[in-house]
């Protein structure tokens, strides 16, 4: 079987951010599309854990995300879709607070999955729709 060549390009975070420890792209650029990994709430360059709440952890988390959607040339108005995991569902109303406070209406399709997050409240990965492939 012969590899052909891939058709997305892998997103760089910047130089100040390390790589992931595991085999897995934070962010990738497909056509129009930008696919975002699952983002934890921690901050990028030193790897601590931000916030001990749903609140805090979201708004850490959503920085996250909009830092990997910039760095592919898209912003939080590009979302087109978003995966939400709580540790804990009966957090939602308290996330959701957050969440609809970082985001405009029309707001991206959206699931919310209850998941064991070993130490975290909350993960978030996401699709942005930015069109043209020379974009930003």
């Amino acid at each position: 079987m012969t590899q052909r060549e891939r058709q997305w390009q892998p997103v760089t975070l910047g130089g100040d951010v390390p790589p992931p420890a595991g085999a897995y792209t934070p962010a990738i650029r497909a056509g129009g599309f930008v696919y975002v990994s699952g983002q934890l709430p921690r901050d990028p360059a030193s790897g601590e854990l931000v916030g001990d709440d749903v609140e805090s952890q979201t708004r850490q988390v959503m920085r996250n995300v909009q830092r990997a959607l910039e760095a592919a040339g898209a912003t939080l108005a590009d979302l087109v879709s978003v995966t939400v995991y709580l540790a804990d569902v009966d957090d939602w109303g308290r996330f959701n607070a957050v969440y609809k406070t970082l985001l405009t209406p029309p707001y991206p399709t959206r699931t919310a999955i209850g998941a064991n997050l070993r130490g975290i409240l909350v993960e978030i990965s996401a699709v942005a729709f930015v069109g043209r492939e020379d974009r930003g």
